[in-house]
């Protein structure tokens, strides 16, 4: 092994794709820059998934406390695991107390990026009245967020100050301007308005995405064999259903989308956990045999890429978003936190290549309209 030269010590966020997008960042630098040692710091059970079965020469684990008492305690899921490792973590200030220079992985959209570092602006504007009085007001003071709405603001930007993230995520965008670099997981000409007013506020702003386009191989492999499925129907006629790994629709709306895909007739390639398909309609699975595949994971870089895919219905997290752009594989919505709202508004609205479920739940109706106008209209082709 070559001689060490420096050392960087790398601490990710370790819930959803972040560990995975900020380990496939660090890899490519790692195999760019082999005299350089990276420590790779995460919880365990973050480090045992994504580093399962893979060596490299100059990147090693360390696992770090998820904020749960030792040998006890609720594991905890979703927000609650997350807020309960936010009051733990203790880098938070580290770097600029001990004068070392720190680069930011944001995996997000530059959007949901300009949004944290505009909460206190946005804050003054909106006053005291809160977000459910100024819900449809635009954010025309922030360049590139003329067809924004206060409604679209992930929580704690305006109500909710007192979450764990929402304060974590306020400070930093307060100290994001103190960062050597801040890397986005995104391309310039995406949001160019945005990503300029970004460069006037950051010292150095570096577009590297879409990162998943350049990641290794699927994390494994396509074992319910969705390719060779896709590979028997015709181009852009399929509905690729998919809500991402933290949260899903409820059991109501879980039923209502499959009955508006039995009822429109399109084939669908459904990625649908196995604890959760109790949940679809009596009979639906055998009466769509012919058209349908339900799988409880998908190789979605692949599925996307597949031409036979004609939409993809999705929460609109930033991966999934990127992902289908990438592919031009127009979207429906159906947001449900975070930056799924700010997500979807662009897609809708700014971008115009897709749409959000009518009223941002799925029902039946409302389904069967977005999938009719993206399958078989003349706006959905364009």
């Amino acid at each position: 092994m070559a001689t060490i030269s420096s050392h960087i010590a790398v601490m990710t966020f370790p819930f959803s794709s972040h560990p995975s997008a900020l380990l496939n960042l660090v890899r490519r630098l790692a195999a760019s820059a082999p005299t350089v040692r990276f420590s790779f710091l995460s919880t365990a059970k973050s480090n045992q998934a994504i580093f399962s079965g893979k060596q490299y020469d100059n990147i090693k684990p360390y696992d770090v406390s998820d904020g749960l008492p030792e040998g006890g305690g609720s594991r905890g899921e979703g927000r609650l695991l997350v807020d309960r490792y936010i009051l733990s973590i203790w880098w938070r200030n580290g770097c600029d107390a001990m004068g070392v220079p720190w680069i930011a992985l944001w995996i997000g959209g530059p959007c949901s990026l300009s949004i944290h570092i505009h909460t206190d602006p946005i804050r003054s504007t909106v006053g005291d009245t809160g977000m459910a009085q100024n819900a449809e007001q635009t954010l025309k003071f922030i360049p590139g967020m003329s067809k924004i709405q206060i409604s679209d603001l992930p929580e704690g930007i305006v109500d909710h100050l007192e979450m764990p993230i929402a304060h974590a995520l306020h400070i930093m965008g307060l100290k994001l301007p103190g960062a050597t670099a801040v890397v986005l997981n995104s391309y310039e000409e995406i949001d160019l308005t945005i990503i300029t007013d970004l460069k006037t506020k950051l010292k150095k702003v570096l577009s590297v995405g879409p990162s998943t386009l350049t990641s290794s191989s699927p994390s494994k492999p396509d074992e319910s064999g969705c390719l060779p499925w896709l590979d028997k129907h015709k181009a852009a006629s399929v509905a690729y259903i998919s809500f991402g790994t933290i949260l899903v629709p409820p059991p109501s709306e879980l039923a209502a989308l499959a009955e508006a895909i039995e009822a429109s007739g399109v084939p669908y390639l459904w990625s649908l956990p196995d604890h959760l398909r109790h949940h679809l309609p009596q009979g639906f699975v055998e009466r769509t045999s012919t058209r349908g595949m339900i799988v409880s994971w998908a190789p979605q870089l692949q599925v996307l890429a597949h031409t036979s895919v004609g939409i993809h219905i999705t929460h609109s997290g930033w991966n999934s978003v990127l992902e289908s752009i990438s592919y031009a594989v127009p979207m429906i919505c159906r947001p449900f936190f975070a930056d799924n709202m700010l997500n979807c508004r662009m897609v809708e609205d700014v971008w115009e290549i897709g749409v959000r479920v009518e009223d941002g739940i799925l029902t039946k109706s409302g389904t069967m309209k977005a999938i009719e106008l993206l399958l078989f209209n003349d706006k959905g082709k364009k």
